[in-house]
């Protein structure tokens, strides 16, 4: 968030992808307890970067927790050491897809069950009719799991590839023709189907962190980070902060988190580590975790060398009434907190969860329209202001499994059209 425009127009727009999960990690031994991390890789992460590739005029910032990253490439390195050395993946049902000879137990099953169904019914499952008959057979199993004995291991194949194609994210669905072979298929998996499947997942994988990097090396996107195991740091620097936002609230025995200072240096310099880790350079701007802010939290942001900071519009309309200060018709500004040297941008609340909760049951040219029409009429009100700017911020992963298609259509549109509107400037 650092190019804004000079110019009384056209207003400056910037849409801001969060990216985090937290540890799945059991850090003992290593093994996964959840496989959101890679599943949202293979689906999410992977539409969103190739999105901003297929588009010129696409702009965005995209935040990444760092604890994600770590995550994202030791799955990388789970499957390398799979592929190449034959060493067991430390993810079950990453392993149950891969394992070449299916033995489980009735736990095991079970578990392997429950967790094929674990996902958008309407999006993710019903869309794909052997996957939607796969579902109602396992649907029969979980309710009575007596009759798990009775199911073969070809329904197990079968399902736990099916529902890895229904996480795979639509660029590269329509793109790779070892996927579009795999759909056409539709059952009786057989164990080289299989494989080929966790070859195109290892190369998704492996590839999309770095996908990320060249872009941001291109000045196509800003890369910002997270504190590193997203803490709330607010709570961590002041348990009473917590008064702040909501009066009257019920605290905590303890009066102070124990070491909340330090642990929370710890949090953003291990973060910015990770990220320079990973990404090559150090991050100018950060998302604190949840976006939650105290005065506490921006002057130790600011003391680390972060340029910038976000946070949500209500914090911002809360700070303005109480501190007296009248706001004029465009609130879409940069703000900075006393002598704290990192800038301050503020969620458009509104427009954000637009996209959020509402606009994956609209059809996504009508969708994308309104979007720009509220966005003309944002630019009208702030016409007096050379700089204004809207940040547009939203978690980037949860919510396309509830558009049809990913979101693809949607945000194919949503780019294209924003960066063609001579009101509006995409910009980081």
């Amino acid at each position: 968030m650092s190019d804004k425009s000079n110019s009384a127009s056209p207003l400056n727009v910037v849409i801001y992808w969060h990216m985090h999960q937290p540890e799945y990690r059991d850090l003992r031994n290593g093994e996964y307890h959840l496989p959101w991390t890679y599943l949202h890789t293979i689906k999410d992460y992977v539409d969103m970067v190739a999105h901003i590739e297929n588009n010129i005029q696409a702009r965005a910032v995209v935040n990444f927790a760092p604890v994600l990253l770590e995550q994202i490439d030791d799955y990388a390195k789970q499957l390398d050491s799979y592929l190449n050395h034959g060493k067991a993946l430390r993810d079950p049902l990453l392993s149950a897809l891969a394992d070449p000879v299916f033995t489980p137990g009735h736990e095991i099953r079970l578990h392997i069950i429950k967790s094929c169904l674990r996902a958008n019914k309407e999006r993710l499952i019903d869309r794909f009719e052997a996957f939607k008959s796969l579902a109602e057979m396992a649907e029969v199993a979980q309710e009575k799991p007596a009759t798990l004995s009775y199911y073969s291991e070809q329904f197990f194949a079968d399902i736990l590839v099916w529902y890895h194609l229904a996480w795979i994210g639509e660029t590269v669905r329509t793109t790779d023709v070892r996927i579009q072979k795999l759909m056409n298929k539709a059952e009786h998996f057989s164990v080289h189907d299989r494989h080929l499947l966790i070859e195109v997942i290892n190369e998704i994988i492996t590839g999309v962190i770095g996908r990320y990097r060249k872009l941001a090396e291109e000045g196509r996107i800003e890369l910002s980070m997270t504190p590193y195991a997203h803490p709330i740091v607010p709570l961590l620097l002041d348990m009473k902060s917590t008064e702040q936002a909501m009066p009257g609230a019920e605290l905590p025995l303890a009066s102070e988190y124990p070491g909340g200072i330090e642990r929370s240096r710890w949090h953003m310099q291990k973060g910015i580590s990770v990220f320079k880790h990973y990404f090559g350079f150090a991050p100018q701007g950060c998302w604190p975790s949840e976006g939650s802010i105290s005065a506490e939290t921006i002057e130790l942001i600011s003391e680390t060398g972060i340029k910038w900071l976000a946070s949500g519009e209500t914090v911002l309309r809360n700070s303005l009434q109480k501190s007296d200060i009248t706001v004029d018709k465009c609130i879409h500004d940069t703000y900075q907190y006393r002598n704290a040297s990192a800038a301050c941008f503020f969620r458009d609340d509104g427009l954000s969860d637009l996209i959020g909760f509402k606009y994956a049951d609209w059809h996504a040219d009508d969708a994308v329209a309104n979007l720009v029409h509220h966005l003309e009429s944002i630019a009208e009100s702030c016409a007096d202001k050379s700089d204004a700017i809207v940040s547009i911020i939203l978690d980037g992963e949860n919510a396309w499994e509830y558009y049809p298609e990913n979101g693809f259509h949607f945000i194919s549109a949503l780019y294209e059209k924003l960066g063609q509107n001579k009101k509006l400037k995409l910009t980081t």
